[in-house]
């Protein structure tokens, strides 16, 4: 396809994040939103008013008239739509995580493979622009020993088929695996209620030899977006909330005989960007037949045996 050609899309889900999707969507050049759909009736009518987008009542006879979907539904509903999608399009968009369990997420992986698909999965950290800004500052470090990830808040109201696992760790998760590399072995404690894990901690060895420390909570009130990497040469301290990032660096200054070690702190510039923006950038040039590097279903399954592992040590010392 040529890259100016126009990229027909449909939507899939209207709720809150159905909604920042559109308002991104309508800003890219060359993309026409042909549909949107929804269970939600009274949602959906709202939606597409508007919006001034069609609303679909017949989904499958809708799916025939785009390039590709964007799916933004419910986690426990990613699997299903994913394959009714499929039958129609080859490239999907599917807000993280890909599927609410490891088998189904394995299950999609195959169906990507078999049909030639291209499903990029909504880690929308990756273009956090404080991450890149970070990913770059690790590149020059002499040997990165363990990153920490905190990350905390307070359960939401649209949230009720996951775990905070699922609903907030696995952002941290893909960005470790992204960081750090494969996992080697993995360790986790966390506090459930009502069969539900609400606070989990966990740490990852990679196989690279490097440490992740990762902390997701739904019960604190104070939201937190937080990643801190202790490096041989340097420290990094990330904030995803406030876009900034420092860097320590150890330094040596002479004192007449005596040799002190001081810390120099350093403040990275880090340029503001709308990530969602970036991220749907990405996949309509991948519709488009370019080259990105988005996370795509492969990093979806990576993410999801890893939560998955997580999810079974703690539930499994309760």
């Amino acid at each position: 396809m040529s890259m100016n050609k126009i990229v027909r899309i449909g939507v899939l889900g209207v709720g809150k994040m159905g909604q920042n999707h559109l308002r991104n969507l309508v800003l890219l050049k060359n993309v026409e939103i042909v549909f949107c759909y929804d269970l939600d009736t009274i949602a959906l009518q709202k939606c597409s008013k508007l919006h001034e987008i069609k609303a679909s009542e017949n989904l499958e006879s809708d799916l025939k008239t785009v390039d590709a979907i964007i799916i933004v539904t419910p986690t426990f509903t990613h699997c299903d739509y994913i394959k009714l999608a499929s039958r129609y399009v080859k490239y999907i968009f599917v807000e993280k995580p890909l599927t609410d369990k490891a088998n189904t997420s394995l299950e999609m992986v195959q169906l990507s493979q078999e049909k030639g698909l291209y499903i990029q999965v909504g880690f929308i950290e990756r273009y956090n622009s404080a991450i890149n800004a970070m990913q770059k500052v690790l590149k020059q470090s002499k040997n990165v020993i363990n990153i920490d990830f905190a990350r905390t808040n307070k359960v939401s109201s649209r949230i009720t088929d996951v775990d905070v696992v699922i609903d907030l760790m696995i952002h941290d998760i893909d960005l470790a695996l992204l960081l750090n590399g494969r996992p080697k072995k993995i360790s986790a404690h966390g506090y459930v209620k009502e069969g539900m894990i609400e606070y989990a901690r966990a740490i990852i060895t990679h196989e690279n030899g490097t440490f992740s420390n990762l902390v997701a909570s739904r019960i604190t009130e104070k939201r937190i977006r937080h990643i801190a990497a202790t490096c041989e040469d340097m420290y990094i301290d990330c904030n995803l909330l406030s876009k900034e990032v420092k860097v320590n660096k150890q330094s040596l200054e002479q004192y007449l005989e005596n040799v002190s070690i001081s810390s120099k702190e350093e403040t990275i510039d880090v340029r503001p960007q709308e990530a969602l923006l970036m991220e749907l950038l990405d996949f309509v040039t991948l519709v488009r037949g370019g080259e990105v590097h988005a996370a795509m279903v492969e990093d979806g399954l990576a993410a999801m045996e890893v939560a998955h592992t997580i999810q079974t040590i703690i539930l499994g010392n309760q």
